[in-house]
């Protein structure tokens, strides 16, 4: 039987080269100090130039492209300064809306921000680590180290000037408020928006427009314009209630000026007693319905009224100015006009602040204006009444659905003269004392057409005409005793 013997490498002896090793040995530490010198070299020579430029910029360090090797902190400091001054005549105008305040580059404190621009030129090679300090110094010696200019202006003065300009654009944002109780809303204010002088975007603006007043580097007037920035409530209309009643759809106004005490106190109480209705998706608005019971058991005053052909008083005179104004209204809304009548002859009242035509006459309870919701929400009706300029303003709100509305000019023709004045005699008036109760009116017929589109298709094309008769001014003259 044969024997096998595995022979590995383990059975095999080294041989070893004392030579080589020593060799080996000799380089690493000959490489060693070589490295140690030349460092111990190089950190001589870096204290020997640091203390050279003990107290001045290193070489190579530019700032904005000027260099300022063996320069002193001071100097780079004044440098600045001077540049500053020279500059400093040029005027910064912030216009505000319509108003404006100028301020002088040397009023602002605007300009180099000399200071950090010496601090940063300085500390270039002086920082607490060595080996970056050297590398910067080698780097700036070989390449250069160019610093951007740096600017400043005095936050705090500008803000003092800008400010007296800011309030005056100054408007505060509205919340909604919307208060609904017993199928009527109590109490109702839309939310809108507020604005606010954008300062910061100012305060940018100046920012950026530094560096080009300094690169100029000659007396500039810059203007500057501050945007208005919206500011939004934190309640809107839509937030405030649940029934899609979002924006204002329509107004209708009318003019009252010369109105006796009395109609004025009736187009108060009218009013006040239809504002706040809501009228519900497909319902009809109902004058009659909404107004309820016209007379003195309701407080109405008397006034005068037009009956069976005759100006005389009666109780509720004045409320046609109501009526005539939730017309308009409802027009301009695009709302489709139910039922409407006309007036039996012009009334000034209903023509001092446009043309004839566009009016209502009510007789509660079968003489009516109506008109119908036919949006997808509920609209709300709200008078408001100006008692200085006599205004009366109806204001339908709801949600736009895309309507555009426009009217024509109301065209008069068939034009009749007044008849002559009429004289009566009075006898429970005192004898001489005249008093007017009918006012001269001349007859005509009067149309208009109303064209009301949604998303730019037809949606309602309607002509409203109106047959007014001649008027004659009536008088009466007083034949009792003194």
């Amino acid at each position: 039987m044969k024997k096998i013997i595995n022979k590995t490498l383990e059975n095999i002896p080294l041989i070893s080269h004392p030579k080589t090793a020593l060799v080996a040995k000799s380089i690493y530490w000959f490489s060693i100090g070589i490295v140690l010198g030349l460092f111990f070299l190089l950190s001589f020579a870096f204290i020997l130039f640091q203390n050279v430029y003990r107290n001045v910029v290193f070489p190579g360090v530019l700032i904005n492209g000027i260099s300022f090797a063996g320069k002193s902190q001071l100097y780079v400091e004044n440098y600045f300064d001077s540049k500053n001054k020279q500059l400093g005549k040029s005027t910064f105008t912030f216009s505000v809306d319509e108003q404006t305040a100028t301020l002088s580059a040397q009023e602002l404190q605007a300009g180099y921000d000399s200071k950090l621009l010496a601090q940063q030129a300085m500390s270039i090679g002086r920082s607490t680590d060595i080996l970056s300090n050297i590398s910067l110094v080698f780097q700036a010696y070989l390449n250069g180290i160019n610093l951007p200019a740096a600017y400043s202006y005095n936050n705090d003065i500008l803000t003092q000037n800008l400010d007296p300009l800011a309030k005056t654009v100054y408007i505060a944002p509205v919340d909604a408020i919307f208060t609904f109780q017993n199928s009527k809303v109590t109490a109702f204010k839309p939310s809108a928006d507020g604005q606010q002088a954008d300062i910061k975007t100012a305060e940018q603006a100046l920012t950026n427009r530094l560096p080009i007043l300094m690169d100029m580097n000659k007396v500039q007037n810059l203007t500057i314009t501050v945007p208005i920035e919206v500011l939004h409530p934190k309640i809107t209309t839509g937030a405030a209630n649940n029934l899609g009643i979002k924006e204002l759809i329509g107004t209708g106004e009318s003019l009252f000026q010369g109105s006796i005490a009395s109609r004025i106190y009736n187009i108060n109480l009218a009013s006040a007693r239809i504002n706040g209705t809501l009228v519900a998706p497909g319902d009809t608005f109902s004058f009659a319905n909404a107004v309820g019971d016209i007379s003195s058991y309701t407080g109405y005053q008397q006034a005068y009224v037009i009956q069976n052909g005759h100006t005389v008083l009666g109780d509720g005179g004045g409320v046609c100015q109501v009526s005539t104004t939730i017309f308009r209204a409802a027009l301009n809304a695009g709302l489709p006009i139910v039922e409407r009548h006309a007036h039996d002859y012009r009334v000034e009242y209903y023509e001092e602040d446009g043309p004839p035509g566009i009016d209502a006459t009510v007789y509660v309870p079968s003489v009516d204006l109506k008109f119908k919701n036919d949006t997808s929400h509920y609209i709300l009706i709200q008078s408001t009444i100006d008692p200085k300029a006599l205004r009366l303003t109806f204001s339908i709100y709801g949600t736009a659905d895309g309507r555009k509305v426009s009217m024509t000019t109301p065209v008069v023709t068939d034009q009749i003269p007044a008849p002559p004045p009429l004289f009566q005699n009075d006898p429970s008036l005192p004898q001489g004392k005249t008093v007017q109760t009918d006012f001269a009116a001349a007859g005509a017929t009067v149309s208009f057409s109303r064209t009301v589109t949604k998303d730019g298709k037809p949606y309602i094309s309607d002509t409203y005409v109106s047959h007014y008769q001649p008027w004659q001014a009536v008088f009466l003259v007083g034949t009792g005793g003194s």
